[in-house]
């Protein structure tokens, strides 16, 4: 489909016209030798001259003007529609891979299993379903590392995730480590699509950099931080038993004073996931607060077509200023 880009150009097609109405006749130097009759020569010989001479020599000069209007209105051919561009956030996610993520005191299908693997399997049902989104990830224990720096190839963010295992990053806990090279990855991007989603089951033990500190840093920087802790809640018994095996409270080292504060800090949300189904409503509800963008406008391929206009312009231009010399080779 033909369409021009700046219709309103073709708005100044009058304007050589105008021009000529609103400013006087230029003033010719006085001859030299002043004949009496000669103006009313000059009358004569105007009203002698045909009309349709008039206009063939105008004619080139108002094909030109309009060809150049034409270039100027640039002129476009429209392809087929293009599917929606995706316009969505950039989401790190910073898993924790300490010792106590083996401790088995989640359910998944039914079965008992370790926090690792709970987190594992729906975070990959969530990475799944951010289709539009950049996603990074970062696995920390007494290290923070990028095992994924942003990508929308979402099937490698969730194979490397599958692919970790604990104790890859050391068997402690580093969480402002995490958090500040999440910031030193997010920091470039747009400020309204910087997020963090922290995992951990612990309290920060490791690390150059406090978690509140870090939080702060990430406050500063627009990224919003979800945190959530992993670890099933407290049994509610004191016999000497479930103390001795350490089944009383298994999630007594998750520090979540500092966790709701890093979220209150950032903006973000603290999430408690202690089985399956609150994992479940955890991914739900941090898609409803950070749900993936789309633009709403499909785009089409456009093939400009202002350089035919304008070099038939041109070319018009140079044949209309070449007539003189042409007569005088024939004369």
């Amino acid at each position: 489909m033909l369409e021009f880009a700046w219709p309103a150009a073709l708005l100044l097609a009058p304007l050589p016209w105008i021009v000529r109405w609103l400013l006087p006749p230029a003033e010719r130097p006085a001859r030299a030798l002043h004949i009496g009759f000669m103006p009313r020569l000059k009358r004569l010989q105007a009203d002698q001259e045909p009309l349709g001479r008039t206009t063939r020599n105008a004619a080139p000069l108002i094909l030109i003007w309009l060809l150049l209007l034409c270039a100027l209105a640039r002129p476009q051919l429209l392809g087929a529609p293009l599917p929606p561009l995706s316009s969505g956030r950039d989401m790190m996610l910073a898993i924790d891979l300490s010792a106590s993520m083996d401790t088995r005191d989640l359910q998944l299908e039914g079965a008992a299993s370790d926090r690792l693997s709970v987190v594992k399997h729906w975070l990959s049902e969530f990475i799944a379903q951010r289709s539009g989104d950049r996603l990074g990830l970062i696995l920390f224990g007494s290290k923070a590392y990028v095992q994924s720096p942003l990508t929308y190839d979402l099937d490698s963010v969730s194979l490397w995730l599958n692919e970790a295992f604990i104790g890859l990053a050391g068997r402690d806990t580093a969480i402002g480590d995490a958090i500040g090279l999440a910031i030193k990855r997010l920091s470039a991007q747009p400020a309204n699509s910087r997020v963090l989603l922290l995992v951990t089951d612990g309290a920060n033990t490791a690390g150059g950099m406090s978690p509140i500190q870090a939080a702060r840093v990430a406050a500063k920087e627009h990224i919003r931080i979800f945190t959530v802790g992993v670890g099933a809640q407290a049994s509610g018994q004191s016999d000497l038993l479930s103390i001795l095996e350490g089944d009383a409270d298994p999630a007594s080292d998750l520090d979540e004073a500092s966790l709701q504060e890093i979220a209150q800090l950032t903006g973000g949300a603290y999430f408690r996931v202690s089985d399956e189904a609150s994992l479940a409503q955890m991914l739900e509800r941090i898609e409803q607060l950070e749900p993936s963008q789309r633009a709403d406008r499909s785009s089409r391929e456009a093939q400009p077509l202002y350089p035919w206009p304008l070099a038939a312009a041109l070319l018009l231009s140079a044949l209309w200023s070449s007539r003189p010399m042409r007569r005088r080779l024939h004369a």
